[in-house]
């Protein structure tokens, strides 16, 4: 499983004219190939009448899945230049497409690759990215002596806070990333006299803007 990497939010959109024409950017994450062409449908229902939808998207680890398409656009200028700027973002698990309105000035091959470049960028910039993180999920149990000075310390720690749990003995639930698990392991056990059990529950995917 991959520990860190980078895409988009859930969606955005935004608008752009050039030379009278309007290019109107939708973008979307989506995990599998199915989500993407899904999403491209909706687009192209909700832009029937548009004079092009075209559209990139990038799924995958190691990006195993990328596709580009120009939509009626000539080779090249469109689904292409959409699918670079992805690339060069480094976005993963990305579809975008572009709905243009032609507004009568042709802009030529050049003046195409430009504009949609732009447009991809432009959405891409409304959406927001955001950088995913793998964390353990670690449950720390602790016997009710140990609660006050736990708890203060997991909540001035790096390590997000989750839950607290109740029972005969105290669970805390932190995130904890992947490469820290060891020296967090290390700290519960300095702080608590080695009378604290620390597990490793569940594995789970944290985002921060960037």
């Amino acid at each position: 499983m991959r520990a860190d990497y980078t895409t988009v939010k859930n969606y955005g959109e935004s608008e752009l004219v050039i030379q009278k024409s309007r290019f109107l950017t939708y973008v979307k994450r989506a995990e599998t190939e199915d989500e993407a062409l899904e999403f491209i449908q909706e687009i192209k229902k909700m832009h029937h009448t548009a004079t092009h939808n075209c559209s990139a998207y990038l799924i995958g680890e190691h990006d195993s899945i990328q596709k580009a398409n120009d939509d009626g656009e000539p080779s090249g200028t469109a689904g292409v230049p959409m699918l670079e700027v992805l690339k060069k973002q480094g976005l993963k698990d990305t579809v975008v497409v572009v709905t243009r309105y032609f507004g009568g000035i042709k802009l030529g091959g050049g003046g195409l690759i430009r504009a949609y470049g732009r447009a991809t960028s432009e959405g891409i910039a409304a959406t927001g990215v955001v950088e995913r993180k793998l964390h353990h999920l670690m449950k720390v149990t602790i016997d009710y002596t140990w609660l006050g000075k736990i708890e203060n310390e997991a909540r001035q720690s790096v390590y997000p806070l989750k839950e607290m749990a109740y029972a005969d003995l105290v669970d805390l639930f932190m995130y904890v990333p992947v490469a820290d698990v060891t020296s967090f392991t290390e700290w519960m056990i300095e702080l608590t006299n080695g009378q604290a059990q620390i597990n490793s529950v569940a594995m789970e995917f944290l985002e921060f803007d960037i």
